[in-house]
């Protein structure tokens, strides 16, 4: 059961700036300063193909999954973007978020989109 102190990164966007400059800079941050006791960062729509795709984000990606960032993938947005295989293979949890997403906002969840 997540607490107050429970964030979500929803990264949407296709714009690699706004990965390594604002969503996993927060990200990262927030969990390793102990800004927040959860973090869950979810890879949603276009932002599945750059780091499919991207060789930096991917290294930053592993580096918050190393650190205890959770991240997750929309399988439905992967599987459309053909990128399934390579999310998995980085160690993010591919799966269909639409259900889990909404209980973590009724759950209380604190929650930024990027």
């Amino acid at each position: 059961m997540p607490t107050k102190d429970s964030l979500c990164i929803v990264w949407t966007s296709s714009d690699p700036e706004v990965a390594e400059n604002l969503a996993f800079m927060y990200a990262h941050n927030a969990l390793k300063e102990g800004w927040w006791e959860q973090v869950r960062v979810i890879i949603w729509g276009p932002s599945a193909a750059l780091a499919a795709r991207d060789e930096t984000i991917q290294t930053r990606l592993k580096a918050m999954l190393a650190d205890g960032v959770e991240i997750w993938a929309c399988r439905a947005c992967a599987e459309n973007y053909g990128v399934t295989d390579r999310l998995e293979a980085l160690g993010a949890n591919v799966l269909y978020v639409g259900k889990p997403f909404t209980d973590m906002l009724k759950d209380g969840w604190t929650q930024l989109t990027f």
